[in-house]
């Protein structure tokens, strides 16, 4: 055991003799909210040195800036024992798939958050801009705010100066031109300004003359009376006169449809496009709300009940709160989801609308040139995947282990299948061998973007925020196995074609220029793998290929078996006794997530139709290379919301499923991708032969080399004991 753990556990023991009160349950500073918690401490019977810390999830917070967090993966001071507490079954079972074998590590949630237990921050992006607050003049002048006033305010104040003009020269009007005119001040700077629905009528009341005075005596102390302990007095009641609500006859009004036919449809028109214009740029959405609001609300009730004033916290009780805004941009909306589901994703739906048109109805690139539609094809595959990769989450949280991992091993390589097989049949069509290339460079970059860009990019950001990062060194060294395993199966019949086959090279030209003797430059080097090597390529290559076709998927099915059955233990995942048990409200249900996925499959089928078919202009009139381009951006442009999960788990200080966001990958590319690939090229023959080049073999050796070496090797010179956690001590002064 380390010095380390052994002094935390001194240090345990230490405040569990000095504070025998934490266990009734008093406040412990520091803890997950500043109210009251309970911790629960655990002895195992298997490990006396081992403990297991439960928070309670009944937690009641004392300030609002601080709450308790209802997802929490709880570590011990044994680091082989992780603990998942969530606020209901659903998002449990969730949390235990990211560290299972074979399933793709998912981190936004897939049941609705209680509102109230969520923080400030993020309420606040929920917020109706009806709420009055106290603030400070100062405070109002933002950047935000400026920006506002540059990008909307001064063209919409002047729009409604033309439509009160406008109203104004109808006679009729007059009453909304005067409400146009108060509006565009309002919209020029609205910030600490309220918007109030005024009423004219005046509620009915009665006032009640007591002969007991008991009640008022008893009001007067203070303390006041209860009618169910006290006689009721005897009293007199004398009925004031009333107001009677006076009907306005709203829609009797000729100014009323003047307003609807003249004035109303150009300020829709106009806030239609301010709020299309602030929901896509995301952090000016309370620009939207407040747009929207004005819209549905405030534009379509009598002008004399519209009240603009200053916002205070003291307010008449004949008004109503409609509009109150005090910033137009927050930088946290992008935390913001519609149903479950991100804000970018769901605005990037209308790229790939926008994709689709373009590339289907201008066929002959006549308004749209090639180069756009393969950019926003490439662009429309990113939310899609994010769908995808949702839906697969989904039906895996409210599923079984067999139907989560069927689920998982189809849907999972689901947007990489839908490109290479539509690049390969494009290509066999065309007679273009360059789309094949691009479809293994591709696969290359897959692999390499998994087993070094990922966990990279995430130690990086990771230790930014963390000075250690710690990981599971048994299950990582378990995936890196099966990782090597795979590799080395793909590439062997690559190997074998280098170590047997016939080298030949086409366009050789003498440095001399002539045919003599001497060193030559030769381009377009490849292994003679035709029917005139039918020996090698038909005899030994070919049934290689389909023998590893066969027993790749068969050895994923043994790793599932593996690491979910016969040696669960590795990762050793429990789910707390602090698990809500309430009834989880899901996003999506299972078959709502099918139907999503089974529409997201076809869009990408489309989309990846689009890409295969414009990328064959830019590598002809451009310096790009079909490598460059198979590596770089078709092999990590489907995995950007994979690699959105591994950074977010690398902010939260879970590293592991970093490293197992990669991994999962990389592992479904080699033992299910390439398999079904090779078997497909056997029903359907499109001169796909997996025989790679020199630089995608080595290149994805030297990193499964270095990738099993950190993981496996590295424990004699990182780890302090084998049970430990290995330490990334390079990003420890990052933090």
């Amino acid at each position: 055991m380390t010095t380390n753990v052994e002094t935390r556990r001194r240090k345990l023991d230490t405040d569990k003799q000095d504070s025998p009160e934490d266990h009734d349950g008093a406040h412990q500073p520091g803890s997950c909210c500043d109210g009251v918690c309970v911790a629960h401490v655990h002895l195992e019977a298997s490990d006396a040195h081992s403990c297991l810390l439960q928070t309670s999830s009944s937690c009641t917070p004392k300030h609002p800036q601080r709450t308790c967090s209802f997802v929490d993966e709880i570590r011990d001071e044994n680091p082989r024992k992780t603990t998942i507490s969530a606020e209901n079954e659903v998002e449990a079972q969730k949390l235990a798939n990211n560290y299972k074998f074979g399933f793709r590590k998912w981190k936004s949630h897939v049941t609705e958050r209680p509102f109230e237990d969520r923080s400030n921050i993020v309420k606040e992006l929920y917020s109706e801009l009806n709420v009055i607050k106290p603030y400070s003049v100062g405070s109002l002048f933002t950047c935000g705010n400026v920006l506002y006033v540059f990008l909307f305010g001064w063209w919409i104040a002047l729009v409604y100066v033309l439509v009160g003009l406008l109203m104004f020269l109808t006679v009729f009007g007059i009453p909304y031109a005067k409400l146009c005119w108060k509006l565009s001040c309002y919209f020029l700077w609205p910030f600490g300004k309220s918007i109030e629905k005024a009423s004219v009528s005046v509620a009915a009341y009665s006032v009640k003359i007591l002969q007991d005075n008991s009640n008022l005596e008893a009001e007067e102390d203070g303390k006041p009376s209860s009618p169910l302990l006290l006689p009721t007095p005897v009293g007199e009641t004398i009925e004031e006169p009333t107001e009677r609500p006076q009907n306005d006859h709203y829609w009797w009004r000729v100014s009323t449809y003047i307003w609807l036919l003249v004035g109303y449809p150009l300020l829709a028109i106009t806030h239609s496009v301010l709020c299309l214009i602030s929901w896509m740029l995301v952090f000016t959405i309370p620009v939207a709300k407040m747009s929207t609001k004005t819209l549905h609300t405030i534009l379509l009730i009598p002008p004399e009940h519209v009240h603009i004033s200053q916002a205070t916290e003291t307010q008449e009780h004949e008004s109503r709160v409609i509009l109150c805004c005090y910033h137009a941009v927050n930088l946290y909306y992008y935390k913001y989801t519609v149903d479950g589901i991100n804000v970018f994703a769901v605005n990037l739906l209308l790229l790939v609308i926008v994709s689709l048109v373009i590339g289907y109805v201008d066929k002959s690139n006549e308004f749209v040139s090639s180069e756009v539609k393969f950019a926003t094809a490439v662009s429309s595959i990113i939310p899609l995947s994010y769908y995808i990769g949702m839906g697969i989450a989904s039906i895996s949280a409210q599923s079984n282990f067999a139907v989560g991992a069927v689920v998982n091993a189809t849907f999972g390589s689901i947007t990489e299948l839908t490109f290479y097989i539509t690049a390969l049949v494009r290509g066999h069509h065309q007679g273009n061998k360059c789309l094949q290339e691009i479809v293994k460079a591709a696969l290359t970059g897959t692999l390499l973007g998994c087993i070094l860009f990922i966990p990279g990019i995430c130690m990086i950001i990771g230790g930014l925020r963390h000075s250690e990062q710690r990981f599971n060194s048994r299950s990582a060294g378990v995936s890196s196995s099966l990782l090597f395993i795979s590799v080395g199966g793909v590439f062997a019949p690559t190997l074998f074609s280098k170590a047997y086959g016939n080298l030949v090279c086409e366009d050789c030209t003498n440095s001399t220029g002539t045919n003599s003797s001497g060193s030559f430059t030769c381009k377009n080097c490849h292994y003679d793998l035709s029917e005139n090597s039918y020996s090698l390529f038909h005899s030994h290559i070919q049934p290689l290929v389909y023998t590893i076709s066969i027993l790749l998927p068969v050895s994923y099915i043994i790793g599932l078996i593996f690491t979910l059955k016969t040696h669960s233990h590795i990762y050793d995942i429990h789910v707390g006794d602090g698990t809500g048990h309430l009834g989880a409200s899901v996003h999506w249900s299972r078959w709502r997530a099918l139907l999503i996925l089974i529409v997201a499959t076809v869009l990408m089928s489309a989309c990846a139709d689009l890409t295969t078919e414009h990328i064959q202009p830019i590598l002809s009139h451009s310096s790009i290379s079909q490598y460059f381009i198979g590596v770089t951006v078709l092999a990590m442009v489907p995995e950007i919301p994979e690699i959105v999960n591994g950074v977010q788990f690398a902010l939260q200080n879970t590293i592991s499923l970093s490293f197992e966001v990669g991994s999962c990958i990389a592992v479904q590319v080699c033992m299910i991708q390439i398999p079904i690939l090779v078997l497909f090229n056997i029903f359907y023959d499109v001169g796909f032969v997996l025989i790679f080049s020199d630089l995608h073999l080595w290149a994805s050796i030297f990193s499964v080399i270095v990738v099993n070496y950190i993981f496996m090797d590295g424990k004699s010179d990182y780890f302090q004991d084998p049970r430990s956690d290995w330490i990334n001590p390079a990003l420890a002064p990052l933090g």
